[in-house]
């Protein structure tokens, strides 16, 4: 066996020096960012497959329909909960809201900070009614999980136009159906980040086409006496779709209102498990 060399020896040490000194004083975690639109800092490697019109949205069969009830409401629900409430002591504020709109179909837009948790979330946001969500093909590309997702509600975006025919499909009958379709506007996943990334109006061509109402909700971030993190969700809306006014600027106008709420919230945080700094040019 090679030995350390002297230096090497100095560069354990540094490492291990600095992790005892991060647990010492908790300080957070720091990621070096460049673009808040592109980035991505998920930890998950998976080869996504294409969708494309052989892909099944929806599900031609009452088995099919038997079997997302049981893999949604009798499996994932009650472990979702489990989960979040072991790990996050998960609470929503504002659920109340949601009463305005228990006769109709509606859109859920949120922030994108946990790649379990966001998964789960929607559902209890939207409960009783059940959650859809818009998601990467990635979230269906894994060789066991990916098979049940669809499951669970998941809907991938299209890579062509015969499957963007079908997913408008999907989309149409869950709205008729009275569920809600959330969507995750920030796109990448920035894990714990207590800011909300600018997004684009591109997303609320759905709510606008349709003409559904829309909600936020925004996951904060607490600190616990026991020094654990804290998960509270606080919900914003309804905002209606304004016929009188063009696609595009209404797009706009429901993305700013969306936006808006979701930093006034977002400004709830009270702890920073990781720190997220711009990387200077010159790094």
């Amino acid at each position: 066996m090679e030995r350390m060399s002297k230096n090497d020896r100095n560069l354990n040490l540094e490492r291990v020096l600095s992790i005892i000194l991060r647990m010492k004083t908790k300080l957070p975690e720091t990621i070096f960012f460049e673009d808040e639109l592109n980035d991505e800092f998920s930890t998950a490697t998976i080869q996504a497959r294409k969708i494309d019109k052989n892909y099944r949205y929806l599900h031609k069969t009452i088995f099919g329909e038997i079997l997302h009830f049981l893999c949604y409401r009798v499996i994932a629900t009650p472990i979702a909960k489990i989960y979040l409430k072991a790990k996050f002591h998960h609470k929503i504020v504002g659920k109340e809201k949601m009463k305005e709109v228990k006769d109709t179909g509606y859109f859920l837009y949120g922030n994108h900070t946990q790649q379990m948790a966001d998964a789960l979330i929607p559902s209890f946001v939207a409960f009783p009614k059940g959650v859809y969500v818009i998601v990467h093909p990635n979230n269906v590309s894994m060789k066991v999980f990916g098979k049940v997702t669809p499951y669970l509600g998941a809907l991938p975006l299209p890579d062509d136009l015969g499957a963007m025919k079908n997913f408008l499909k999907a989309i149409e009958k869950r709205l008729d159906q009275k569920k809600a379709i959330c969507i995750y506007p920030e796109a990448h996943i920035w894990p714990y980040y207590t800011k909300i990334r600018p997004f684009t109006e591109k997303s609320f061509h759905y709510p606008v086409k349709y003409q559904k109402p829309v909600f936020c909700f925004t996951n904060t971030y607490q600190k616990r006496k026991n020094g654990k993190v804290q998960i509270i969700t606080y919900i914003d809306g309804p905002f209606y779709p304004d016929p009188n006014l063009n696609q595009r600027e209404d797009m706009k106008r429901l993305r700013d209102l969306c936006y808006e709420a979701m930093v006034r919230e977002s400004q709830k945080n009270t702890i920073e498990v990781i720190r997220y700094e711009r990387k200077k040019e010159n790094d």
